[in-house]
């Protein structure tokens, strides 16, 4: 796709294009593993976009009352846990449906979003804290891209090699399984519901930084990129499968798409059509071949029973 809207456009791959894809991949990346840590342990998360914009009115707000940068971050990622904390309790004391829960406390969190700030900006963000959303390395890596790389390599090593991280993993591929060896299932899926709150909230971070200012109005719009991402970069929908460097490659691809349709002049309010064709396309894929996984294991059972008949004859 790059080679494709490379020889459409001459200014795809241009050190300030390449800067402004990265940029916004790297802020795709923040949003699905918001989704994809609610995603691993069998559930989902509707909230993701209130609770970023939740963490960007406290950030705004801080800042806007002269707290440190430091501060107004800190107490950003506590939203951002807090939040996270609210939809797993409820999922794992009430046990209600976490598409349920999400979908109710979506509504809450935007509420509390507008009734606090009035629908208005905060527009008072010191120069120093936008580093982050504007600085860059050699002029063509963003600092988010570092950021968000970091994260991802976390991410990794904490499934990879830690007891909490594995417990999870096994929470989402068969919960009954795992409460059976002696796993606390209940709080499995409380750590990733707060774990996807603080990816929100790092996700609303950077948006500030990277606006220059913090408008309430943001996350409206995370919920379908937050799948995409996730869902196309090898998160299970139905938990258990964490891939976090293929959502470097899943958000770069859906960042191509959307760039080079602007650099063709394609008709950009047919934009959400492409997204959500390439999306239903990830998924179909990906039952194509859990079916045909499942269609190789029976013929490869039934070819293995064959010739033990044959052996015992």
């Amino acid at each position: 796709m790059a080679i494709i809207f490379a020889i459409s456009s001459p200014n795809f791959l241009s050190a300030f294009n390449i800067f402004n894809m990265s940029r916004t991949a790297s802020h795709y990346i923040f949003l699905a593993l918001a989704q994809s840590m609610a995603l691993i342990v069998g559930g989902m998360n509707l909230s993701i976009g209130y609770i970023g914009s939740m963490s960007v009115v406290t950030l705004g707000l801080a800042m806007q009352n002269n707290l440190p940068p430091t501060v107004a971050v800190i107490l950003a990622i506590l939203v951002g846990i807090t939040a996270g904390l609210i939809n797993g309790t409820l999922i794992t004391r009430l046990r209600l449906n976490s598409f349920v829960v999400t979908l109710s406390t979506s509504f809450v969190f935007q509420g509390l979003t507008v009734g606090i700030s009035k629908g208005m900006p905060y527009n008072k963000i010191p120069t120093t804290y936008q580093w982050l959303g504007r600085g860059s390395l050699f002029s063509v890596i963003p600092y988010m891209l570092i950021l968000a790389l970091i994260i991802l390599v976390i991410t990794f090593i904490f499934f990879r090699q830690t007891v909490l991280g594995r417990r999870i993993l096994a929470t989402g591929g068969n919960e009954i399984a795992a409460r059976m060896s002696a796993v606390n299932t209940d709080r499995t899926i409380l750590v990733a519901n707060c774990l996807s709150g603080i990816s929100a909230a790092i996700a609303a971070i950077a948006v500030v930084s990277k606006d220059g200012s913090a408008n309430p109005g943001v996350g409206a719009d995370w919920m379908i990129y937050s799948f995409a991402v996730a869902v196309i970069g090898g998160t299970s929908l139905k938990g258990g499968i964490i891939s976090p460097f293929g959502l470097i490659a899943s958000a770069f691809l859906i960042v191509f798409i959307k760039n080079g349709l602007v650099m063709i002049n394609a008709n950009s309010y047919f934009e959400q059509v492409y997204l959500g064709i390439i999306l239903l396309v990830s998924v179909s894929f990906t039952s194509i071949g859990a079916l045909l996984s499942e269609y190789n294991k029976r013929r490869a059972y039934q070819k293995e029973k064959r010739n033990r008949e044959e052996t015992v004859k």
